[in-house]
């Protein structure tokens, strides 16, 4: 199995910016993507950014201009670079990894715990 350890969240005022992090450790023989989601009270947890290992990254239209995602594959983490955050990014941000442990193995999905994050008007 792999671990996913979050940080970065926290509380931050309307037009202000956080860095998510987002670690796997764990037996991993490669991942695949990996992504950030996000739910807030009530809602269906949606996709905010996913990047592949090979780099191709696709974004929810919400946070397209805002957001970027990056990754540094050597390392099996990713980052979640939010900027000009308004109310409605008010979320808990989960952390996701599309991976296989073996090379044998099919690709499977882990979650985060997740990381609050939220924005003052």
């Amino acid at each position: 199995q792999v671990q996913l350890v979050e940080s970065g969240g926290g509380l931050v005022q309307a037009g202000g910016s956080l860095r998510l992090s987002c670690a796997a450790s764990g037996t991993i023989f490669s991942i695949g993507a990996m992504g950030w989601y996000r739910q807030a009270p009530g809602k269906q947890r949606d996709l905010v950014a996913v990047i592949t290992s090979g780099g191709s990254t696709n974004y929810a239209d919400s946070v397209k201009g805002r957001f970027t995602i990056s990754r540094d594959n050597a390392k099996n983490t990713v980052y979640l670079q939010m900027n000009s955050l308004k109310p409605e990014d008010t979320a808990v941000y989960y952390c996701n990894a599309y991976y296989r442990r073996y090379s044998y193995s099919p690709y499977v999905d882990y979650w985060g715990q997740g990381t609050q994050v939220t924005v003052s008007s």
